[in-house]
């Protein structure tokens, strides 16, 4: 087997939507996460040709382990990952996008005579054979997650929420709003969604958000449903001081600010505050942002609620980013968890005597979460935890 000519992940020049999907594909698993690197990597192109490279990256890992059971009868030796990718995103392009076999077969080929010679014949002769094969993509088993995460996941929830998990991920995440003015109702006539019994508004299907109405004007942002729910918990108060803390990329900060909350927002990535402050400027909404590290910084006065959205492996957003599992191992966590210690302990010291404080993250894993808090509570003085209703924000 040749080695590869080319660094896949490196543009030389203008490239298309496909060839650029590969080479995201490819800095993923050399393990920057997608969302860091579509940015630096797609703006060469198009608007068009940004968005539709980016969605076949991600469906390319969404639906990974899925191709790699259609390509099996017809692969005697695991390719080089390269070609293994080339091969992966044609089946889902055919199979799960229903693209024309022709265009997807020459377009795989020519991206593998460019990346390694030697196995365009393979990428034709594979790709072609699964276009006339009789094949039932949707009745195959959804993608496993793997092993470094799927055994914790079993020991936690058992086999059968295991899989429906891995049945959500397969589906994919919607597109969630969250309006500036809590009126879900009419932003949901408006933009031709769904009010939630959360106050999120849910659209089905893809959209273009920059093209939806009011957009310019920033009567809502973009926020996953679950995300929004940390800060209505906090249910800051107009006048109140209030911490974010790892705020960015700003959701919960813009909620907080308009809620009439006095706001500094901290983070310690100075990239990610900046689409913070974007954000902020689109929805005319105030908030002091502030770059810190965390163990390092201490706020002038103390607060009377605090949002903790700690630092988290983010294997709960693999429903809208399915190559988290590709870029993560599950090395780090133990010290990862350690961290999420250290910063709630130093922000459970910034809160007034009476405040409030919301710990969250965005993991499925229980040491993240439960068994955080339950530790918490055995280091903290004072701290009790106050019930809530879940179906308040089903």
């Amino acid at each position: 087997m040749v080695k590869p000519t080319s660094d896949p992940a490196k543009p030389d020049g203008p490239v298309s939507a496909r060839d650029a999907a590969l080479r995201l594909i490819a800095a993923v698993e050399d393990g920057a996460p997608l969302a860091d690197c579509a940015e630096r990597m797609l703006s060469p192109l198009a608007p068009a040709d940004r968005a539709r490279a980016l969605r076949l990256a991600t469906e390319t890992f969404r639906w990974g382990p899925r191709c790699d059971q259609v390509l099996g009868p017809y692969l005697r030796n695991k390719p080089y990952p390269n070609i293994h990718a080339i091969l992966r995103m044609g089946v889902y392009e055919m199979l799960g996008d229903d693209q024309a076999a022709h265009g997807v077969v020459n377009d795989a080929v020519n991206l593998a005579r460019h990346r390694q010679p030697s196995a365009a014949g393979l990428v034709n002769a594979v790709l072609r054979r699964v276009s006339k094969a009789e094949i039932d993509w949707n009745g195959l088993p959804a993608p496993r997650l793997p092993k470094w995460l799927r055994k914790p996941l079993n020991a936690a929830y058992g086999k059968k929420a295991l899989e429906a998990i891995e049945r959500a991920h397969a589906v994919g995440a919607p597109l969630d709003l969250t309006p500036k003015d809590g009126n879900a109702e009419r932003l949901a006539k408006l933009v031709g969604g769904d009010a939630l019994p959360s106050g999120t508004v849910r659209i089905a299907g893809r959209a273009q958000v920059s093209d939806l109405p009011e957009f310019d004007a920033g009567t809502w942002w973009v926020q996953d449903a679950a995300a929004a729910i940390p800060a209505r918990l906090l249910d800051a108060k107009p006048g109140e001081a209030v911490l974010d803390l790892c705020a960015a990329p700003g959701g919960k900060t813009m909620q907080l600010a308009a809620a009439g909350a006095d706001v500094t927002a901290v983070d310690v990535s100075e990239g990610r505050l900046k689409r913070l402050g974007e954000n902020l400027k689109r929805t005319d909404l105030n908030a002091n942002v502030v770059t810190a590290d965390l163990l390092k910084w201490e706020p002038e006065l103390q607060a009377d609620a605090i949002l903790l959205d700690a630092p988290c492996s983010a294997t709960g957003t693999i429903r809208r980013h399915p190559d988290l599992p590709y870029a993560k191992d599950g090395t780090g966590l133990d010290e990862l968890i350690a961290l999420q210690a250290q910063v709630l302990d130093r922000a459970w010291g910034w809160l007034k005597p009476g405040g409030r404080m919301v710990f969250c993250t965005c993991s499925l894993l229980l040491d993240e979460g439960e068994a955080q808090l339950e530790s918490a509570l055995r280091r903290l003085p004072n701290a009790s935890v106050d019930a809530i209703d879940p179906v308040a924000f089903g």
